[in-house]
């Protein structure tokens, strides 16, 4: 058994490394199976924490308290906080919504258990819903992030792939990892993929699990058959949220939006009023302004052929 102790000079520190009511330490001690004391030695006049468990894990915790010590003077109590905030990046940035629609998908996922978003390249969707999930994380709210999608779009042959399970996944989940890196660094990402916080799971192989106290995203689920949807939608158990993004203009499977999961639950799951679809659209694109501009150009286009 390992111990480490850390010292924190003012309550500044103390609230930065605890966090409100103490939330900080205890997801890691949740995450990383450790205990985490804190005192206060009078005689210094500072504060203590030390950190009990295997030598590899309280690396890790130990690590993240002198992450979040240090970043103190990133989150002054001089400068208010936005209420809009979705999550705060380990840089100090604020991800916020910047449309109404943004707005409202933020909202949706606070307030349902499944939130379907269907939208074009460049409106957020899986960039707010990777900040959600973080948020609801490091609230507590949930022990775990499972990533998933139809890594290969008319089949999932991954054993046409080299490697292992991972580097066969990982090429088909880039813009979710992009979004980890943006909010996480690296290292933090790798860390909680090697602690099982953050799984990344092919959508054939989530058949037969029940996954509880999760946040689940389903990317790119245009490219869903109505089978494996059906399948997706039945796994999540007990105090988990499930986020479906996806954009029915870029739809890769053999026969198109007959044979989609995302177009075919619009109709199937459009009367259930604990499931909240969000339509975002080329005014919601926080990319470079000309993406919003092709966007629309390909939207005429495609109504001139009809």
């Amino acid at each position: 058994m390992a111990k480490r102790k850390i010292i924190l000079d003012d309550n500044n520190e103390v609230m930065m490394v605890l966090g409100e009511n103490d939330r900080n330490i205890r997801q890691l001690e949740r995450i990383h199976s450790v205990k985490i004391n804190c005192s206060q030695d009078s005689n210094l006049n500072k504060y203590m924490v030390e950190i009990i468990g295997s030598e590899s894990n309280v690396n890790k915790v130990s690590d993240k308290l002198f992450e979040l010590r240090n970043k103190k003077t990133n989150n002054s109590s001089d400068t208010p906080e936005n209420p809009d905030t979705v999550y705060r990046t380990y840089t100090g940035r604020r991800i916020v919504p910047m449309s109404k629609n943004q707005k409202d998908y933020i909202e949706a996922i606070r307030n349902y258990d499944m939130v379907i978003s269907i939208g074009p390249a460049g409106t957020g969707k899986t960039f707010l819903a990777v900040a959600s999930a973080l948020a609801e994380l490091t609230a507590g709210k949930v022990n775990r992030i499972i990533l998933t999608r139809p890594v290969i779009e008319a089949g999932e042959r991954l054993g046409f792939l080299p490697g292992d399970l991972y580097e066969k996944v990982s090429p088909y989940l880039t813009p979710l990892f992009d979004a980890f890196y943006v909010m996480l660094g690296s290292e933090q990402f790798r860390r909680y993929r090697e602690d099982g916080v953050v799984e990344i799971v092919p959508l054939a192989y989530m058949r037969g699990r029940t996954l509880e106290n999760a946040f689940i995203i389903l990317d790119e689920a245009q490219n869903t058959v109505s089978e494996q949807m059906k399948m997706f939608l039945t796994r999540f158990g007990p105090n988990s949220k499930v986020v479906i993004t996806g954009d029915i203009t870029q739809i890769d499977l053999d026969g198109k939006e007959r044979s989609s999961g995302l177009v075919l639950i619009r109709g199937i799951l459009s009367g259930i009023k604990d499931i909240k679809f969000i339509w975002l659209s080329e005014v919601d694109v926080v990319r470079h302004k000309l993406v919003r501009d092709i966007i629309k150009a390909y939207e005429k286009w495609d109504n001139n052929k009809k």
